[in-house]
């Protein structure tokens, strides 16, 4: 038979309307036929009964990220500890009240002044161990009283005494020693992976008074800038390429770790934004590994020191001001590297080694934490529209 003939064509519409019309009557069950009937006689699994059978993604998702949440908190947690600080109450009688920068939920503290004999107690930050043998890290404003006497608590309630305390001359980080052994230690991770949109997981003695509190979010963003510390105790410092996240930080957990799924500390928590809510930031833990190797190398922080207080000149104020961009010396320390170079207040430097101060090489700061004591840099800079070339080697902070 032609395919064009009239007979062919025939022959195929009326098979379309023999097939339609079965297909009518199995799907609406008369003479006792349904797909459930038509798939036992030809062995073919009903479509929907595959799909039964496939678990909701909701809930996998949920019973997934509960998991990881559990094992990274049994798994870290052991290595949290609490910072608590003793003071000696005020020996002027006449004081009736006292202001208590510790009391981070109410600094006007309305309470009587203890007596000159009494020790007043508080918990104020978090910390975590990065040695078995008693090396805890935590926020440099956490333990910036020097006169204060510390304390660590573990997350099994036994107190140890702070014997020494190292405080990072350019980061708001501190070591602190506590004479112990066979502690649970922390895993570091490599923040220089971090992504934004990525789970974070952060535990701290939240408020001073809640230890070992979890708060989980997300690494909300990165490279940011801040100023943390508390301005009234004249703590307050700018730090650079921090790590914003949405878990909670709150007022107690400074110190504490930011964890990843993997229960690898990332960051160490820092500060809160008073300004916003579900915003926090914390310190890369790149940074805090390149401390510990120096501390545990020299005893100390080594970071390369340069001497000078500037201000960036961005493009819109070069331009705008008619000079170059880079880094307006504003002082000069004197007897820094800077001042031996012959650095004066006013200039610009425009260059380091070859790499140009703009763009995302703006921040003189960055430049220079990239090197290390005793390097010899080639600085170019800018006097009264004049391009001077200096040498200098770069010193030690801790020597300062």
């Amino acid at each position: 038979m032609a395919i064009n003939s009239p007979n062919y064509k025939r022959s195929l519409l009326l098979v379309a309307i023999i097939v339609l019309a079965i297909g009518g009557f199995v799907s609406s069950g008369l003479f006792g036929l349904n797909w459930d009937f038509v798939s036992r006689i030809l062995r073919i699994p009903v479509t929907s009964k595959i799909q039964s059978q496939i678990p909701e993604p909701q809930n996998v998702r949920v019973v997934s990220e509960e998991s990881v949440v559990i094992n990274v908190v049994n798994k870290v947690s052991p290595a949290v500890v609490t910072v608590g600080i003793t003071q000696t109450a005020s020996s002027n009688l006449g004081d009736l009240f006292q202001f208590d920068p510790f009391n981070q939920l109410s600094p006007l503290d309305l309470t009587p002044t203890p007596s000159p004999s009494q020790n007043a107690e508080q918990d104020i930050g978090s910390g975590f161990v990065v040695a078995s043998d008693g090396l805890i890290v935590t926020n440099k404003h956490v333990v910036a009283d020097t006169l204060g006497k510390y304390r660590i608590i573990t997350k099994d309630n036994k107190t140890y005494d702070v014997t020494k305390i190292y405080r990072d001359p350019v980061n708001d980080l501190a070591i602190l020693k506590i004479n112990a052994s066979g502690l649970p230690v922390v895993e570091m991770g490599d923040s220089s992976k971090i992504q934004v949109g990525q789970l974070a997981i952060a535990i701290g003695t939240a408020l001073g008074e809640f230890r070992n509190t979890v708060t989980t979010g997300v690494v909300s963003g990165i490279g940011r800038g801040i100023t943390a510390g508390s301005p009234l105790e004249g703590a307050a410092e700018k730090l650079d390429n921090v790590i914003q996240t949405s878990a909670a930080i709150n007022p107690g957990n400074s110190g504490g770790p930011l964890l990843n799924s993997s229960g690898q500390v990332v960051g160490v928590n820092t500060a809160v934004s008073q300004e916003g809510q579900n915003i926090g930031f914390a310190l890369p833990i790149n940074v805090i590994r390149d401390a510990i190797t120096n501390f545990n190398q020299t005893g100390q922080f080594n970071r390369p020191y340069l001497g000078v207080r500037y201000k960036t000149v961005t493009k819109d104020v070069a331009i705008l001001n008619d000079v170059p961009e880079g880094a307006y010396i504003m002082d000069v320390i004197q007897g820094s590297p800077a001042d031996k170079a012959g650095i004066q207040v006013q200039d610009i430097i425009t260059n380091i080694d070859g790499t140009r101060l703009s763009g995302t090489n703006a921040e003189l700061s960055s430049l220079i934490s990239n090197k290390k004591v005793g390097d010899t840099l080639d600085i170019t800079l800018d006097r009264d529209g004049k391009t001077i070339t200096v040498k200098l080697v770069l010193g030690n902070q801790a020597d300062q």
